[in-house]
């Protein structure tokens, strides 16, 4: 078998955003095994096992929350930029875009001649209109924080859309390729699935499988190979992998990392490998007790053992993090503070400080959140009980998850993937406003700090605003990070093609790779 590691490329150069105002070259990877690059074939049916599907699942981008929509989501529908196989930015239903106003207005130019799948022509009115779905005080979008600096969208040419915002973003052309930001038409209904992707919808079974055929009008003539594309959920590690194995399906995300030692000798399959790709966390909500008190919080985290997250749950496919959700391959990474150990004194010391006589809950399921999930609330469990916090595990079922549960429970294993900046990883979940601050934390001084950080063009002042909200995150709020993860994934030798994307929240797999005939 051929095992493949695609790194995590870190951070992007603004200053080279802003000077080419434009569309970035294609960018590469040389991976092992290959003298020259295969040519796509066309033609054959694709089929994904997925995990983190739910009977809840919508086709409305303003609702995905894990993998499974993902993946059908960028089968659908396109956004305005995308990433290169090297993180830097892509052009997607956007030719180009430049800054004005020092970077608090960007103006975007459409490509001309893009297809709805109902044969409709792609106009500003539909960028209007599907990202103004994801605004507004009545919006419940996942993707509301990366569009609450936008003041305003406005139809500024017959194939351009100005942003204006409420101050500078160097960084704003990475947030418009986010998963949640897929383009349909001005007035459709989202889940209808009507959008300009590689592939059309022909059946979706929420918590099931999804079909789709090729888009035969498909504007990027270098992605789109497959005839048709299956995607299956499967939720379960063991039944996702032993559908692998029995050519159920060509390709499934997720595999744990103990899982992945024991595919190693199969000729048939390849693994992939993108390390530092993954946050594991476990978030209170520090808007209610007891983790409203800091000694509580200080006490769970000085009450888990990281190493042995990363050795037992993750089989060192990972590595130990300080509560911070900025990645260590990031180039703004406050590399100068100390990882705290476990010690369980602390911990007790703290706890007993805090004058809580309550016990912590922690909720969590093993097909939610990250691979391994449960064994490691297990795990967190023992080493605070070693401290003397009383400390209890809520087993609950996956499907729901992220609706019943994320958000909902005091208490909860979740997870996250990297983004392609900093400022777009510390505004979806730690700004006071928002939509997704899972821990519920708002402080004042560190909202000023990344807002103040977004417009700095000052590459020093810049690294040093983000130095200190990193350390805020890493003494004061709830969310406790024992550990960066590599993400694992496994397809048949027949397909082809397939390459992670540093930063990418949301995998195009579908219209990327192919087939062997």
């Amino acid at each position: 078998m051929t095992f493949r590691n695609e790194t995590n490329a870190g951070g992007i150069d603004r200053r080279t955003l802003l000077k080419a105002a434009g569309v970035l070259a294609a960018g590469s990877l040389i991976l092992p095994g290959f003298a020259r690059a295969e040519q796509p074939r066309k033609g054959g049916h694709l089929i994904l096992g997925i995990d983190n599907a739910s009977s809840a699942d919508r086709l409305d981008p303003a609702f995905y929350f894990e993998a499974y929509a993902y993946n059908v989501g960028l089968q659908l529908f396109n956004t305005l930029t995308d990433l290169n196989e090297d993180g830097s930015l892509r052009a997607g239903l956007a030719e180009s875009w430049e800054p004005a106003a020092g970077g608090s207005t960007w103006i975007f130019k459409l490509r001309k001649g893009v297809q709805f799948h109902n044969g409709k022509e792609l106009k500003p009115e539909d960028v209007i209109y599907s990202l103004d779905h994801h605004r507004g005080e009545k919006s419940e979008s996942a993707g509301k924080g990366y569009l609450l600096s936008v003041t305003d969208i406005v139809k500024s040419a017959d194939n351009e859309v100005t942003f204006r915002l409420s101050g500078p973003n160097a960084d704003f052309p990475y947030l418009l390729g986010d998963v949640h930001f897929g383009i349909t038409p001005n007035g459709a209904n989202f889940d209808d699935g009507i959008g300009t992707g590689a592939f059309i919808l022909e059946d979706f079974q929420p918590g099931v499988r999804t079909l789709a055929k090729r888009n035969p009008n498909y504007w990027d003539p270098e992605r789109g190979h497959v005839d048709s594309v299956e995607t299956v959920a499967y939720n379960d590690k063991s039944a996702r992998v032993a559908a692998l194995i029995s050519n159920s399906v060509h390709l499934i995300n997720n595999v744990e990392p103990r899982i992945a030692q024991k595919l190693v000798s199969n000729q048939s399959l390849t693994l992939h490998r993108e390390d530092d790709s993954y946050i594991v966390l476990f978030a209170g909500r520090a808007d209610s007790a007891p983790f409203s008190n800091l000694d509580v919080r200080l006490a769970l985290k000085y009450a888990i053992e990281r190493e042995q997250i990363v050795t037992s749950i993750l089989s060192g496919a990972g590595t130990v993090s300080n509560d911070n959700p900025i990645f260590p391959s990031n180039r703004y990474f406050a590399s100068d503070v100390p990882t705290r150990p476990y010690d369980p004194d602390k911990a007790a010391f703290h706890w007993k400080k805090a004058g809580y006589d309550g016990k912590i809950v922690l909720s969590a399921s093993d097909g939610a959140s990250f691979t391994g999930a449960l064994d490691a609330a297990q795990l967190y469990q023992q080493s605070a009980t070693k401290a003397g916090i009383p400390f209890e595990v809520n087993r609950v079922p996956a499907d729901g998850y992220w609706s019943d549960v994320w958000l909902k429970h005091p208490f909860v294993a979740s997870g996250w993937g990297a983004r392609p900046t900093a400022d777009a990883m510390l505004s979806l979940i730690y700004l006071s406003e928002a939509p997704w601050n899972e821990s519920g934390w708002k402080n004042q001084a560190f909202d000023q700090l990344v807002l103040s950080a977004r417009g700095e063009l000052d590459e020093t002042k810049r690294k040093q605003l983000y130095h200190d909200a990193q350390v805020l995150i890493i003494e004061e709020n709830s969310s406790i990070i024992p550990a960066y993860a590599a993400q694992i994934s496994a397809s048949s030798s027949k397909l082809k093609g397939y390459k992670a994307i540093p930063g990418q929240n949301g995998p195009r797999t579908a219209e990327k790779v192919w087939l062997e005939s």
